[in-house]
């Protein structure tokens, strides 16, 4: 199967449409002029000298690299000239300042300048491969060559290095990201090395113990190093490290039609979805590392849940579709669309997290009156800009492309893997969906094709819905016959659900969160009260829907309110009383100042 590109596809209302405005008229500038003041720009000029402040850090080219692949995105739909002059003169400097070799990097050609290629974990592959994707986003959107031929070039001394020389002080990278991008390089340009060069490192990886990552307080786990790729089972280590190698997993499996690559692919996805995914769709349990821990171990309060974890995430289970039609990897796309990566952006669109709790609890915060040293917990309010900066311009490059996950064929089939208000044109195809989904579940969809079926994914979500034509399901999807031209009406039924979880994750026990379709729904203290974390949520209590862009749940629940005293401990009696509970969308926390927020509600038995 294969994606309908982003660029083919036109959002026209509805949540995403608001979001991509905001990302373009708000987003796009604000991370440019964030970018600008701390000199992430500036480095590409390579003018920096010994003893100057603001030496480029080794990872700012994959920034400004982010930056310019989701403002290319941005100028396919809306042209900015002022915009465009930033674009052109970032790529101006990459390409006058690349060596003779084509490799660019910002740091290493001012200091370090005899350390290229000598320290596994100082990026250089990792920002080599975001140069490239930009380049590819330039070349597609723009049909100018020149960024794309540099980074061939680069490409081409990167195989040189480290597959024909073996001259590199290391055999794979310390933060993998060049593996997909060189399977994305083949398919913009269809020359095969560059998709043989991502199989070799996907090959290599985990063969060399004897290659430590630079950093003295990880083991092996930390960068996937601990096996070979194709014997992985579980996911470990640094969460977007591990993601995008396994996008680029996939990308060589399936190029490759390599099984055992592929059954390691289906192995980790279910790991991570059945065992290692926060109901947000966001992964990373420790803030140590940034990493997955262990089976079921998912606390909330001090959850890391990384926003470029989640859009890896999403990467991740969009390329597994290309196997075939598996409802569950799209499923995880909405899950993390809805709820794990949008928390990561304010709603404004200046400010973000890099990571994301499912509860916050200001008050207690800060309780180490007498020591230097710190409980840790995530900050409560969104920041513009952060010394490793990664999540913002991948918020950026997301948003302005998240059509590209809407709609997919193959020979006989097209596939709706998610439904948006949007319309979608290719050569052979026209299709258009009309829909306030989330908001509600009714889609009206008109298709016009020459392919033999039509096939919409029945949300993992939904328990009953209807469609006005006949269907068959296979593996989630509702399968139609085209004959050409067909209108379709899907209507998912959206009641407000409680979710448990498995009773290994003790940091739920006794606890629900509430549910509406993919959304995943809070309760912050601004609009309940202290103290939520006390709330008792009795299932069978009646709920109503506020109207809004997201209808926000109203729920009768039971408050605690103890009895008047200035005891520490007393003996319990009936304590709580019935209130209305206020609930939000989870991504839309903590837009209103700091208060508390809980997702995990306690369920009254």
């Amino acid at each position: 199967m294969q994606d309908i590109k982003f660029s083919n596809v036109k959002i026209t209302g509805g949540y995403w449409k608001t979001r991509q405005e905001i990302n373009s008229n708000t987003t796009l500038r604000s991370v440019y002029d964030r970018f600008k003041e701390t000199h992430r720009f500036d480095a590409l000029k390579c003018e920096w000298k010994e003893s100057e402040p603001n030496m480029p850090h080794i990872y700012w080219d994959s920034d400004v690299a982010k930056w310019i692949e989701g403002a290319v995105y941005i100028q396919n739909t809306k042209c900015d000239k002022y915009i465009e002059q930033i674009i052109e003169d970032a790529i101006d400097n990459i390409i006058e300042n690349s060596d003779e070799n084509g490799y660019f990097n910002s740091h290493f050609l001012v200091t370090d300048k005899d350390k290229k290629f000598c320290y596994r974990d100082c990026h250089e592959l990792y920002c080599a491969g975001h140069l490239i994707e930009a380049a590819i986003a330039y070349y597609e959107i723009t049909g100018k060559d020149r960024f794309l031929k540099a980074m061939c070039k680069y490409a081409d001394y990167i195989e040189k290095v480290f597959k024909e020389q073996k001259s590199a002080a290391f055999t794979t990278p310390g933060h993998p990201e060049i593996e997909l991008a060189l399977m994305r390089l083949y398919m913009a340009t269809g020359i095969k090395r560059y998709a043989d060069l991502a199989k070799y490192f996907i090959d290599e990886h985990g063969k060399h113990p004897e290659e430590s990552i630079y950093i003295k307080s990880v083991n092996e786990n930390y960068n996937q190093d601990d096996m070979p790729i194709s014997q992985r089972s579980t996911a470990q280590g640094h969460c977007v490290r591990a993601l995008y190698l396994m996008c680029g997993a996939a990308d060589v499996a399936a190029q490759y039609n390599d099984q055992a690559l592929k059954k390691a692919c289906e192995r980790f996805f279910d790991n991570i979805v059945n065992k290692r995914m926060y109901i947000t769709g966001g992964v990373g349990s420790s803030y140590i590392g940034e990493s997955f821990t262990i089976d079921y171990d998912l606390p909330n309060r001090t959850a890391y849940a990384e926003t470029c974890a989640a859009i890896s995430l999403a990467m991740f289970a969009n390329r597994m579709l290309v196997f075939g039609p598996e409802s569950k990897y799209a499923d995880i796309v909405e899950k993390t669309m809805y709820n794990g990566i949008m928390s990561g952006v304010s709603l404004d669109g200046k400010s973000f997290f890099y990571e994301n709790p499912l509860e916050i609890d200001p008050d207690f915060n800060d309780v180490d009156t007498s020591t230097k040293h710190k409980l840790r917990f995530p900050i409560t309010q969104r920041l513009e800009v952060f010394g490793c900066s990664c999540c913002p311009p991948n918020i950026l490059r997301f948003v302005a492309s998240v059509a590209g996950y809407f709609y997919g064929v193959d020979r006989d089939t097209v596939y709706i893997h998610q439904y948006v208000d949007s319309k979608a044109q290719t050569n052979t195809l026209r299709i258009e969906q009309k829909t306030e989904y989330p908001k509600d579940g009714k889609v009206t969809i008109i298709c016009d094709t020459e392919k033999k079926y039509i096939a919409l994914r029945i949300p993992g979500w939904c328990k009953k819905f209807s469609i006005n034509r006949e269907y068959v399901i296979k593996n989630g999807y509702a399968f139609i016959v085209a004959d050409g031209h067909a209108e379709i009406s899907v209507d998912f039924e959206m009641p407000v659900r409680f979710i448990a979880a498995n009773r290994r994750v003790h940091s739920d026990a006794g606890r629900v969160a509430v549910m509406r379709g993919p959304v995943v729904y809070c309760a912050e203290g601004i609009d309940n009260g202290a103290d939520i974390k006390s709330v008792l949520v009795d299932l069978n209590m009646p709920y109503e829907l506020k109207d809004g862009e997201f209808p926000l749940p109203l729920i009768e629940t039971y408050a605690y309110r103890p009895r008047q005293t200035n005891e520490l401990y007393y003996e319990a009696g009936d304590d709580y009383e019935k209130i209305p509970l206020t609930l939000i969308p989870y991504h839309a926390f903590a837009n209103r100042g700091q208060t508390e927020m809980q997702v995990w509600l306690l369920r009254k038995q």
